[in-house]
């Protein structure tokens, strides 16, 4: 089992920038390909970005290519993922969750197995 939690939401103007963090525990000795998907109120989740259990291998939505930067450090027991995230805009306001399968990276949600509860990010105009 794998245990993510999510860290670094808020509140922040457009145009500012804020960086997420997603912290996996439990197993991760394996080989994860982590990714953030993100899902407004009425609307359908949403990929955001990946990033490979190498770190080599990234993948970004369209919305957030050149603004939004994923990253990952590897630790002995623990994984950590970030989403550095500039020029926001309104519409980048969604709850982020971050997730993770084995494998290589995927940009569809039903591939992941492991999830977070996710960290509300709201981008003021």
């Amino acid at each position: 089992q794998v245990q993510l939690v999510e860290s670094g939401g808020g509140l922040v103007q457009a145009g500012g920038s804020l960086t997420l963090a997603c912290t996996a525990s439990g197993r991760t000795s394996g080989v994860y390909a982590m990714a953030w998907f993100r899902q407004a109120p009425g609307k359908e989740r949403e990929f955001v970005a990946a990033i490979s259990a190498s770190g080599a291998d990234t993948h970004y939505a369209d919305s957030v290519k050149g603004r939004f930067t994923i990253s990952r450090d590897d630790a002995e027991n623990t994984v950590t993922v970030y989403l550095q995230m500039n020029n926001l805009k309104p519409e980048d306001t969604a709850v982020y969750h971050c997730a993770a399968r084995r494998g290589v990276v995927s940009s569809w949600f039903y591939e992941y197995v492991y999830w977070g509860q996710g960290a509300q990010l709201t981008v003021a105009s």
